[in-house]
């Protein structure tokens, strides 16, 4: 695991500033199932985490940024964020969450998933270069 795509921290100002944390998130246990066609290996992808809030924290809804990436050697093959709703309530040390998306879908073949295919999960920070949190290897 790479803990610097495993941890999302939201600040209310200068980043870094413990006093400044709305809150941190992380992601944990990971898991995923497969099934293939004669043309596509799809993907069903699981991950566990927990939203912890910080000093700045107010009760409501959090929107986790997850990116969830098939590289297939060096070559990326797929790629796609999706924007976790999260419900955080008053008066909590921390909410737990379980991430799931069941339509990575990747050709299966030549060009498309081989033996060496991996699964990465990660926070998406912005545009960063996707990599994080090995989900594990080829269905």
């Amino acid at each position: 695991m790479l803990d610097t795509n495993a941890v999302h921290q939201v600040y209310a100002g200068a980043k870094g500033d413990p006093s400044k944390l709305v809150y941190q998130a992380s992601l944990s246990d990971t898991t995923r199932s497969c099934s293939m066609n004669d043309s596509t290996l799809t993907v069903n992808v699981f991950a566990q985490g927990r939203v912890v809030p910080g000093p700045l924290s107010k009760p409501g809804r959090v929107n986790l940024p997850i990116r969830v990436t098939v590289k297939d050697g060096d070559g990326e093959i797929f790629s796609q964020v999706t924007s976790l709703g999260v419900d955080v309530p008053a008066g909590t040390a921390g909410t737990q969450f379980i991430f799931n998306n069941p339509n990575v879908a990747i050709p299966n073949g030549p060009g498309g998933a081989s033996k060496q295919t991996n699964v990465f999960i990660s926070f998406d920070e912005g545009g960063a270069k996707a990599s994080g949190k090995k989900s594990g290897r080829r269905g």
